[in-house]
Protein backbone atom coordinates (compact mmCIF):
# COMPACT_ATOMS: atom_id res chain seq x y z
CA UNK A 1 0.00 0.00 0.00
CA UNK A 2 1.36 3.23 -0.71
CA UNK A 3 1.23 5.27 2.28
CA UNK A 4 3.06 8.23 1.03
CA UNK A 5 -0.22 8.92 -0.98
CA UNK A 6 -2.40 8.56 2.49
CA UNK A 7 -0.42 10.92 3.91
CA UNK A 8 -0.84 13.13 0.37
CA UNK A 9 -4.45 12.98 1.06
CA UNK A 10 -4.59 13.60 4.73
CA UNK A 11 -2.68 17.12 4.06
CA UNK A 12 -5.73 18.39 2.38
CA UNK A 13 -9.11 17.27 4.85
CA UNK A 14 -7.10 16.74 8.35
CA UNK A 15 -5.35 18.46 11.25
CA UNK A 16 -2.15 18.70 12.63
CA UNK A 17 -3.36 15.80 14.61
CA UNK A 18 -4.13 13.83 11.57
CA UNK A 19 -8.08 13.90 12.16
CA UNK A 20 -10.71 14.24 10.03
CA UNK A 21 -11.59 17.73 11.03
CA UNK A 22 -15.06 17.65 9.76
CA UNK A 23 -15.55 14.78 11.65
CA UNK A 24 -14.25 16.08 14.52
CA UNK A 25 -16.20 19.47 14.37
CA UNK A 26 -19.49 17.65 13.78
CA UNK A 27 -18.69 15.66 17.31
CA UNK A 28 -17.86 18.49 19.01
CA UNK A 29 -21.39 19.24 18.50
CA UNK A 30 -22.79 16.47 19.56
CA UNK A 31 -21.25 16.16 22.85
CA UNK A 32 -18.48 13.75 21.57
CA UNK A 33 -15.53 15.91 22.32
CA UNK A 34 -11.43 15.08 23.41
CA UNK A 35 -12.27 14.16 27.28
CA UNK A 36 -14.12 11.32 28.40
CA UNK A 37 -17.29 12.31 31.21
CA UNK A 38 -15.14 10.82 34.38
CA UNK A 39 -11.19 9.73 34.70
CA UNK A 40 -10.48 6.71 32.54
CA UNK A 41 -9.78 4.02 34.86
CA UNK A 42 -7.98 0.83 33.09
CA UNK A 43 -9.83 -1.89 33.20
CA UNK A 44 -6.51 -4.62 33.48
CA UNK A 45 -4.99 -2.16 36.09
CA UNK A 46 -8.26 -3.18 38.11
CA UNK A 47 -7.53 -7.41 37.22
CA UNK A 48 -3.86 -6.99 38.19
CA UNK A 49 -4.28 -5.25 41.76
CA UNK A 50 -5.90 -8.39 42.87
CA UNK A 51 -9.58 -7.31 44.05
CA UNK A 52 -11.99 -9.68 45.47
CA UNK A 53 -14.62 -8.50 43.56
CA UNK A 54 -15.47 -6.00 40.90
CA UNK A 55 -16.01 -2.51 41.66
CA UNK A 56 -19.53 -1.18 41.96
CA UNK A 57 -19.26 0.53 38.54
CA UNK A 58 -18.75 -2.82 36.65
CA UNK A 59 -21.28 -4.89 38.59
CA UNK A 60 -24.52 -5.36 35.99
CA UNK A 61 -27.96 -5.40 37.45
CA UNK A 62 -29.73 -8.82 38.17
CA UNK A 63 -32.25 -8.97 34.99
CA UNK A 64 -28.41 -8.58 33.17
CA UNK A 65 -25.84 -11.00 35.18
CA UNK A 66 -24.92 -13.70 33.16
CA UNK A 67 -26.91 -17.15 33.75
CA UNK A 68 -25.20 -18.81 36.66
CA UNK A 69 -26.57 -21.98 35.13
CA UNK A 70 -24.07 -21.64 32.07
CA UNK A 71 -20.73 -21.44 34.18
CA UNK A 72 -19.22 -24.05 35.66
CA UNK A 73 -16.27 -22.98 37.66
CA UNK A 74 -16.42 -19.54 35.67
CA UNK A 75 -16.51 -21.80 32.44
CA UNK A 76 -18.93 -21.88 30.07
CA UNK A 77 -21.45 -24.97 29.17
CA UNK A 78 -20.98 -26.22 25.57
CA UNK A 79 -24.42 -24.70 24.26
CA UNK A 80 -26.41 -27.70 22.43
CA UNK A 81 -27.30 -25.28 19.57
CA UNK A 82 -24.25 -23.26 17.39
CA UNK A 83 -24.16 -21.07 14.77
CA UNK A 84 -23.42 -22.89 11.24
CA UNK A 85 -19.73 -23.22 9.99
CA UNK A 86 -19.39 -22.01 6.19
CA UNK A 87 -16.90 -23.30 3.81
CA UNK A 88 -16.05 -20.64 1.71
CA UNK A 89 -13.84 -22.70 -0.72
CA UNK A 90 -16.55 -25.21 -1.36
CA UNK A 91 -19.28 -22.06 -1.79
CA UNK A 92 -17.58 -20.73 -4.32
CA UNK A 93 -16.57 -23.79 -6.31
CA UNK A 94 -20.48 -24.25 -6.40
CA UNK A 95 -21.83 -26.10 -3.34
CA UNK A 96 -25.14 -25.40 -2.89
CA UNK A 97 -25.65 -27.07 0.23
CA UNK A 98 -23.12 -24.37 1.58
CA UNK A 99 -25.30 -21.28 -0.06
CA UNK A 100 -27.93 -22.57 1.60
CA UNK A 101 -26.26 -23.27 5.06
CA UNK A 102 -24.93 -19.18 4.47
CA UNK A 103 -28.47 -18.02 3.66
CA UNK A 104 -30.32 -19.66 6.67
CA UNK A 105 -28.09 -18.66 8.96
CA UNK A 106 -28.15 -14.72 7.70
CA UNK A 107 -32.00 -15.09 8.14
CA UNK A 108 -31.86 -17.26 11.33
CA UNK A 109 -28.65 -16.34 13.49
CA UNK A 110 -27.35 -13.29 11.75
CA UNK A 111 -24.39 -15.28 12.56
CA UNK A 112 -22.16 -17.74 11.08
CA UNK A 113 -18.23 -19.18 11.16
CA UNK A 114 -16.37 -19.28 7.56
CA UNK A 115 -13.53 -21.38 7.00
CA UNK A 116 -11.44 -21.98 3.81
CA UNK A 117 -11.44 -18.22 3.66
CA UNK A 118 -8.29 -17.24 2.07
CA UNK A 119 -7.19 -15.61 4.72
CA UNK A 120 -3.48 -17.52 5.70
CA UNK A 121 -3.89 -19.36 9.73
CA UNK A 122 -0.29 -17.91 10.53
CA UNK A 123 -1.22 -14.43 9.72
CA UNK A 124 -4.37 -14.63 12.13
CA UNK A 125 -2.55 -15.77 14.36
CA UNK A 126 0.46 -13.55 14.30
CA UNK A 127 -2.59 -10.59 14.80
CA UNK A 128 -3.66 -11.64 17.79
CA UNK A 129 -0.73 -12.29 19.59
CA UNK A 130 0.66 -9.00 18.74
CA UNK A 131 -2.12 -7.68 20.01
CA UNK A 132 -1.83 -9.87 23.29
CA UNK A 133 1.75 -8.42 23.23
CA UNK A 134 0.26 -5.03 22.98
CA UNK A 135 -1.98 -5.12 26.05
CA UNK A 136 0.84 -6.86 28.46
CA UNK A 137 3.30 -3.86 27.72
CA UNK A 138 3.64 -1.61 31.02
CA UNK A 139 0.82 0.61 31.38
CA UNK A 140 2.81 3.45 30.60
CA UNK A 141 3.29 2.68 27.05
CA UNK A 142 -0.13 1.91 26.14
CA UNK A 143 -1.53 5.40 27.52
CA UNK A 144 1.02 7.14 24.81
CA UNK A 145 -2.31 5.90 22.30
CA UNK A 146 -5.11 7.10 24.62
CA UNK A 147 -8.34 7.63 23.16
CA UNK A 148 -10.75 10.28 23.25
CA UNK A 149 -15.36 10.39 22.18
CA UNK A 150 -14.63 12.13 19.38
CA UNK A 151 -12.86 9.58 17.36
CA UNK A 152 -12.32 6.45 19.61
CA UNK A 153 -9.08 5.49 17.63
CA UNK A 154 -6.61 4.53 19.87
CA UNK A 155 -6.52 2.82 23.75
CA UNK A 156 -9.49 2.92 25.71
CA UNK A 157 -11.52 1.36 28.57
CA UNK A 158 -15.57 2.93 27.59
CA UNK A 159 -17.99 3.22 25.06
CA UNK A 160 -20.70 5.86 25.56
CA UNK A 161 -20.38 9.14 27.00
CA UNK A 162 -22.58 8.63 29.90
CA UNK A 163 -21.93 10.17 32.97
CA UNK A 164 -22.23 7.75 35.74
CA UNK A 165 -23.26 4.85 33.72
CA UNK A 166 -22.26 0.81 34.68
CA UNK A 167 -19.21 0.22 32.85
CA UNK A 168 -17.71 -3.68 30.89
CA UNK A 169 -15.17 -5.22 31.58
CA UNK A 170 -12.67 -4.69 29.11
CA UNK A 171 -10.13 -2.47 27.42
CA UNK A 172 -10.08 -2.28 23.51
CA UNK A 173 -8.17 -0.75 20.89
CA UNK A 174 -9.89 1.00 18.13
CA UNK A 175 -8.18 1.40 14.78
CA UNK A 176 -9.40 3.35 11.13
CA UNK A 177 -8.36 1.57 8.40
CA UNK A 178 -10.58 2.67 5.07
CA UNK A 179 -11.05 5.27 3.89
CA UNK A 180 -7.23 6.07 3.38
CA UNK A 181 -8.18 9.57 4.89
CA UNK A 182 -8.81 8.78 8.25
CA UNK A 183 -6.01 6.03 8.11
CA UNK A 184 -3.64 7.89 10.36
CA UNK A 185 -0.06 5.63 11.18
CA UNK A 186 0.47 7.34 14.11
CA UNK A 187 -2.37 6.40 16.50
CA UNK A 188 -1.09 2.34 15.34
CA UNK A 189 1.00 0.75 18.01
CA UNK A 190 4.99 1.07 17.41
CA UNK A 191 5.49 -2.25 19.80
CA UNK A 192 5.55 -5.00 19.11
CA UNK A 193 7.71 -4.02 16.50
CA UNK A 194 5.84 -6.35 14.17
CA UNK A 195 2.63 -5.05 14.97
CA UNK A 196 2.41 -2.05 12.10
CA UNK A 197 3.23 -4.06 9.04
CA UNK A 198 0.94 -7.17 10.46
CA UNK A 199 -2.30 -5.49 10.78
CA UNK A 200 -1.04 -3.38 7.67
CA UNK A 201 -1.34 -7.07 5.51
CA UNK A 202 -4.65 -8.43 8.38
CA UNK A 203 -6.25 -4.97 7.14
CA UNK A 204 -6.17 -5.52 3.34
CA UNK A 205 -7.00 -9.79 3.80
CA UNK A 206 -10.36 -8.35 5.97
CA UNK A 207 -11.39 -6.09 3.30
CA UNK A 208 -10.98 -8.68 0.26
CA UNK A 209 -12.90 -11.08 2.43
CA UNK A 210 -15.62 -8.32 3.65
CA UNK A 211 -15.67 -7.71 -0.32
CA UNK A 212 -16.26 -11.37 -1.23
CA UNK A 213 -19.00 -11.89 1.87
CA UNK A 214 -21.02 -8.91 0.29
CA UNK A 215 -20.93 -10.75 -2.81
CA UNK A 216 -22.63 -14.02 -1.51
CA UNK A 217 -24.94 -12.10 0.96
CA UNK A 218 -26.09 -9.92 -2.63
CA UNK A 219 -26.73 -13.42 -4.65
CA UNK A 220 -28.86 -14.89 -1.60
CA UNK A 221 -30.86 -11.81 -2.06
CA UNK A 222 -31.50 -12.59 -5.68
CA UNK A 223 -29.61 -9.12 -6.08
CA UNK A 224 -26.75 -8.82 -8.52
CA UNK A 225 -23.53 -9.89 -6.27
CA UNK A 226 -22.37 -6.10 -6.67
CA UNK A 227 -25.57 -4.70 -5.27
CA UNK A 228 -25.15 -4.22 -1.69
CA UNK A 229 -21.14 -3.18 -2.03
CA UNK A 230 -22.60 -0.43 -4.12
CA UNK A 231 -25.12 0.41 -1.52
CA UNK A 232 -21.71 0.47 0.48
CA UNK A 233 -20.52 3.13 -1.31
CA UNK A 234 -18.86 1.36 -3.88
CA UNK A 235 -14.64 1.34 -3.85
CA UNK A 236 -15.72 4.21 -0.95
CA UNK A 237 -16.73 1.54 1.65
CA UNK A 238 -15.38 2.00 5.49
CA UNK A 239 -12.93 -0.71 7.27
CA UNK A 240 -11.73 -0.24 10.90
CA UNK A 241 -11.00 -2.71 13.59
CA UNK A 242 -11.70 -3.13 17.34
CA UNK A 243 -9.16 -5.37 19.48
CA UNK A 244 -11.09 -6.41 22.48
CA UNK A 245 -8.77 -7.46 25.44
CA UNK A 246 -10.91 -9.04 28.66
CA UNK A 247 -8.79 -9.13 31.46
CA UNK A 248 -9.34 -12.26 34.51
CA UNK A 249 -12.49 -10.98 36.17
CA UNK A 250 -13.02 -12.02 40.22
CA UNK A 251 -16.76 -12.12 40.02
CA UNK A 252 -17.73 -13.13 35.96
CA UNK A 253 -21.23 -13.64 37.33
CA UNK A 254 -21.58 -9.90 38.14
CA UNK A 255 -20.12 -8.00 35.32
CA UNK A 256 -19.94 -8.57 31.41
CA UNK A 257 -16.92 -7.92 29.11
CA UNK A 258 -19.56 -5.97 26.63
CA UNK A 259 -23.48 -5.62 27.03
CA UNK A 260 -25.73 -6.98 24.55
CA UNK A 261 -25.79 -4.90 21.31
CA UNK A 262 -26.37 -5.21 17.63
CA UNK A 263 -23.50 -3.96 15.81
CA UNK A 264 -24.67 -0.13 13.98
CA UNK A 265 -22.09 -1.26 10.67
CA UNK A 266 -22.26 -3.81 8.10
CA UNK A 267 -20.59 -6.76 8.45
CA UNK A 268 -18.33 -7.50 11.50
CA UNK A 269 -15.12 -10.32 11.23
CA UNK A 270 -14.70 -11.50 14.08
CA UNK A 271 -10.99 -13.34 15.38
CA UNK A 272 -12.10 -14.76 18.41
CA UNK A 273 -9.72 -15.90 20.84
CA UNK A 274 -8.28 -19.80 20.18
CA UNK A 275 -8.20 -20.78 23.67
CA UNK A 276 -11.14 -19.13 26.24
CA UNK A 277 -14.62 -18.97 24.76
CA UNK A 278 -17.06 -15.93 26.00
CA UNK A 279 -18.96 -14.50 22.76
CA UNK A 280 -22.59 -15.08 23.35
CA UNK A 281 -25.31 -14.49 20.61
CA UNK A 282 -29.11 -14.07 21.33
CA UNK A 283 -31.27 -17.09 19.50
CA UNK A 284 -34.70 -16.57 21.12
CA UNK A 285 -34.70 -16.55 24.77
CA UNK A 286 -31.28 -18.04 24.72
CA UNK A 287 -28.01 -17.20 25.12
CA UNK A 288 -25.99 -19.14 22.71
CA UNK A 289 -21.90 -20.15 24.08
CA UNK A 290 -20.37 -19.96 20.44
CA UNK A 291 -17.50 -22.26 20.32
CA UNK A 292 -15.30 -21.55 17.15
CA UNK A 293 -13.98 -23.69 14.83
CA UNK A 294 -10.00 -23.78 14.39
CA UNK A 295 -8.81 -21.15 12.23
CA UNK A 296 -12.26 -19.90 11.45
CA UNK A 297 -13.51 -16.33 11.04
CA UNK A 298 -16.88 -15.50 13.43
CA UNK A 299 -19.07 -13.31 10.88
CA UNK A 300 -22.25 -11.20 12.56
CA UNK A 301 -24.28 -9.08 10.57
CA UNK A 302 -24.71 -5.43 11.48
CA UNK A 303 -27.33 -3.28 11.23
CA UNK A 304 -26.77 -1.70 8.26
CA UNK A 305 -27.23 -5.12 6.30
CA UNK A 306 -30.52 -5.22 8.21
CA UNK A 307 -31.86 -2.37 6.80
CA UNK A 308 -30.81 -3.42 3.09
CA UNK A 309 -32.71 -6.24 3.38
CA UNK A 310 -35.55 -4.64 4.69
CA UNK A 311 -35.24 -7.33 7.55
CA UNK A 312 -34.92 -10.28 5.47
CA UNK A 313 -31.48 -10.66 7.20
CA UNK A 314 -30.75 -10.20 10.60
CA UNK A 315 -28.36 -8.71 12.63
CA UNK A 316 -28.23 -9.99 15.96
CA UNK A 317 -27.75 -8.59 19.63
CA UNK A 318 -24.87 -10.83 21.13
CA UNK A 319 -22.47 -10.08 24.60
CA UNK A 320 -19.55 -11.41 26.00
CA UNK A 321 -18.90 -12.89 29.17
CA UNK A 322 -15.51 -13.13 30.94
CA UNK A 323 -13.83 -15.58 33.21
CA UNK A 324 -12.00 -15.82 36.54
CA UNK A 325 -9.17 -17.87 35.30
CA UNK A 326 -7.95 -16.75 31.31
CA UNK A 327 -8.20 -13.23 29.77
CA UNK A 328 -9.06 -13.05 26.48
CA UNK A 329 -8.40 -10.91 23.35
CA UNK A 330 -10.21 -11.09 20.20
CA UNK A 331 -9.84 -9.30 17.14
CA UNK A 332 -13.53 -7.56 15.35
CA UNK A 333 -12.90 -6.43 12.00
CA UNK A 334 -15.81 -4.04 10.96
CA UNK A 335 -16.44 -3.71 7.09
CA UNK A 336 -18.99 -0.55 6.74
CA UNK A 337 -21.04 1.55 4.36
CA UNK A 338 -19.67 4.77 3.45
CA UNK A 339 -20.01 7.17 6.53
CA UNK A 340 -22.38 9.59 5.00
CA UNK A 341 -24.67 8.03 1.93
CA UNK A 342 -28.18 7.22 3.00
CA UNK A 343 -28.63 3.34 3.83
CA UNK A 344 -32.37 2.60 3.20
CA UNK A 345 -34.23 -1.06 2.23
CA UNK A 346 -32.77 -2.09 -1.39
CA UNK A 347 -35.79 -1.65 -3.79
CA UNK A 348 -35.83 -4.89 -5.23
CA UNK A 349 -36.18 -5.91 -2.09
CA UNK A 350 -39.68 -3.74 -1.16
CA UNK A 351 -43.36 -4.70 -2.46
CA UNK A 352 -46.85 -4.09 -1.42
CA UNK A 353 -46.66 -7.05 1.12
CA UNK A 354 -43.40 -6.11 2.45
CA UNK A 355 -42.89 -1.97 2.69
CA UNK A 356 -39.86 -0.47 3.27
CA UNK A 357 -39.11 -0.69 7.38
CA UNK A 358 -36.81 2.02 7.67
CA UNK A 359 -35.92 5.50 6.83
CA UNK A 360 -33.25 6.70 4.90
CA UNK A 361 -30.58 7.67 7.58
CA UNK A 362 -26.64 7.92 7.22
CA UNK A 363 -24.42 5.47 8.65
CA UNK A 364 -22.51 8.45 10.86
CA UNK A 365 -26.10 9.40 11.90
CA UNK A 366 -27.00 5.64 13.34
CA UNK A 367 -23.83 4.66 14.84
CA UNK A 368 -23.67 8.20 16.82
CA UNK A 369 -26.07 6.76 19.00
CA UNK A 370 -23.45 3.92 20.22
CA UNK A 371 -20.58 6.25 20.64
CA UNK A 372 -23.00 8.32 23.10
CA UNK A 373 -25.23 5.99 24.65
CA UNK A 374 -22.88 2.88 24.42
CA UNK A 375 -24.62 -0.52 23.41
CA UNK A 376 -28.19 -0.98 24.52
CA UNK A 377 -29.72 -3.97 22.85
CA UNK A 378 -31.12 -3.90 19.74
CA UNK A 379 -33.23 -0.86 20.63
CA UNK A 380 -32.04 1.72 18.48
CA UNK A 381 -32.33 -0.60 14.72
CA UNK A 382 -36.02 -1.46 16.01
CA UNK A 383 -36.98 2.76 17.35
CA UNK A 384 -36.62 2.96 13.73
CA UNK A 385 -38.96 0.44 12.20
CA UNK A 386 -41.49 2.63 10.68
CA UNK A 387 -45.32 2.30 11.29
CA UNK A 388 -47.10 0.17 8.78
CA UNK A 389 -49.52 2.10 6.63
CA UNK A 390 -53.12 1.61 6.65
Amino acid sequence: MNHQNENMIKEDTTDENGLNTISDQENTKKGLGEKWPEPTVRVQSLAESNLATVPDRYIKPPSERPDQTIIINHQPKTAAINIPVVDLNSLFSGNKEERERMSEACREFGFFQVINHGVRPELMEEAREAWRSFFNLPVEAKEVYSNSPSTYEGYGSRLGVEKGAILDWNDYYFLHYLPLVLKDLNKWPSIPSNIREVMDEYGEELVKLGERLTRILSSNLGLKEEQLKEAFGGEAVGACMRVNYYPKCPRPELALGLSPHSDPGGITILLPDDKVVGLQVRYGDTWITVNSHPHAFIVNLGDQIQILSNSIYKSSEHRVIVNSQKERVSLAFFYNPKSDIPIQPLQQLVTSTNPPLYPPMSFDEYRLFIRTQGPRGKSYVESHISPLDN
